[in-house]
């Protein structure tokens, strides 16, 4: 089956590509995992000495690295273990984010979706995972806390928390007129266009209404996801391989099934293709341009950074990773309409699009049953709430939220150990809302 030869040709691969946008386990029955403090990859020793204990090595080319809880670890070391493409911050100073730190929010108290019994913000760090956390309120740092290998000057993998991004920078290059949004992707890639993207508009693209023969169903081992990661593996491909060998070469084969624009369906490779869009309108792969347009203009305090496939092209999908304190500048930007230290790095425009949402007939379509009355706009999942709150998801618990009543930024890096949304937001969800609240009720004085 191509599932079994998939993993053991390139078993590496095959586990980053299925967290990185959006796999649930293997197995088929629910395994049970060390809690956060037991799998504490510092307290693990996870690649420490010269060199480590043999079984304290992990590899990408065997899938040590991404095995719970040794995931924990490699999170925050991609760089370390397969080829990247920078993403530079520029050559201008940090912009400080000053902190006004409370001491009150550990004790803030919700209770999960899924039970009855209360808990406390701090123990919803733990019970998500959680390797990083910074929370702003009006443009200031109230909380900070980073666990196991995540350190402030660390990095950290968004996983699809990628996808917002790259959707804010297409977002901002139809604003600013170098690609229509109603033109056909074919107009940008020719070599789409006998592909099912060929005639799909770039909106369609930038909302994920695309009708696709593609399935992202990790249960399926004959599933088009496991062909999509095979060819942006970079290791070696086996000697008997026929099948493409490059994102773009993939994107090519994707066929169509249905009518474009009729239903919302979250699949990875259309951030893929609007990363195409982007380099074909621009010149410039997406590492380059978002380094151009956003990441040399936040202020960062760090380089970003793409994992990439065998040509180094930049994995749109799923391959951004960030210091922690720079995603908050990300967000904040966003916050501000925009705007970092009085200059427009994102139009205003973009940013009220996406607040805006898209149609939550179209979405409702997908099934979330948590995510009721949502929509989906230029890759950001926007809640419809009543303080109009926007979310960049990834899983593993990777999220960026948005309170612009709240005046609230909340951004967070984890190392759950399973895969899928589903097992965090049940926390997550009523935290992240609690939060918001508490903030709008309790201001810092």
């Amino acid at each position: 089956m191509l599932k079994t030869y998939f993993r053991r040709a390139q078993p590496g691969l095959c586990l980053l590509f299925a967290a990185l946008i959006g796999a649930t386990a293997f197995a088929e029955t629910a395994p049970v995992f060390p809690d956060a403090d037991a799998s504490d990859p510092a307290k693990l020793g996870w690649m420490i000495g010269a060199p480590p204990p043999a079984d304290r090595i992990l590899r990408f080319e065997d899938g040590s690295y991404f095995r719970f809880p040794a995931l924990r670890w490699s999170v925050s070391h991609f760089r370390q273990l397969m080829p990247t493409t920078n993403v530079s911050r520029g050559l201008e100073s940090p912009v400080a984010l000053p902190a006004a730190l409370r001491s009150d929010i550990d004790r803030l108290r919700f209770t999960p979706l899924d039970t009855k019994t209360p808990m406390s913000w701090e123990q919803s760090l733990a019970a998500t995972y959680t390797d990083g956390i910074l929370v702003l309120h009006r443009g200031k740092v109230v909380y900070e806390r980073y666990f196991g290998s995540l350190k402030p000057q660390g990095q950290h993998a968004a996983m699809s928390v990628t996808k917002s991004v790259i959707g804010t920078l297409g977002a901002t290059l139809v604003a600013e007129g170098l690609i229509d949004v109603n033109r056909p992707v074919k107009d940008y890639v020719p070599e789409l266009a006998k592909s099912a993207f060929g005639n799909a508009s770039v909106r369609q693209v930038l909302d994920m209404t695309t009708a696709l023969d593609y399935s992202e169903d990790y249960g399926d081992p004959n599933a088009a996801v496991w062909a999509h990661a095979q060819a942006g593996n970079p290791l070696p491909k086996p000697a008997d391989y026929q099948g493409p060998r490059t994102y773009y070469e993939f994107l090519q084969s994707v066929q169509p099934e249905g009518e474009h624009g009729s239903a919302f369906a979250y699949k990875t490779v259309n951030t893929d293709v609007l990363g195409w869009v982007i380099a074909r309108a621009t010149g410039h792969n997406v590492a380059q341009v978002l380094s151009e347009r956003i990441w040399s203009r936040l202020g960062a305090e760090q380089d970003a950074y793409f994992t990439v496939d065998s040509i180094g092209t930049p994995f749109a999908g799923g391959g951004l990773n960030t210091g922690l304190r720079d995603l908050a500048r990300f967000g904040e930007m966003l916050r501000n309409d925009g705007r970092v230290n009085g200059r427009q790095v994102v139009p205003a425009s973009v940013v009220e699009d996406i607040r805006r949402g898209a149609d939550k007939a179209a979405f409702a379509k997908a099934g979330y049953s948590l995510l009721k009355g949502w929509s989906y706009r230029d890759m950001w999942w926007v809640t419809h709430n009543d303080h109009g709150a926007y979310m960049a998801r990834g899983v593993h618990g990777q999220r960026i939220y948005i309170d612009p009543k709240a005046e609230m930024v909340i951004v967070r890096y984890a190392s759950h150990p399973v895969a899928s949304n589903s097992a965090n937001d049940p926390v997550t969800l009523p935290a992240f809302e609690a939060l918001g609240k508490f903030l709008l009720e309790h201001p810092q004085k």
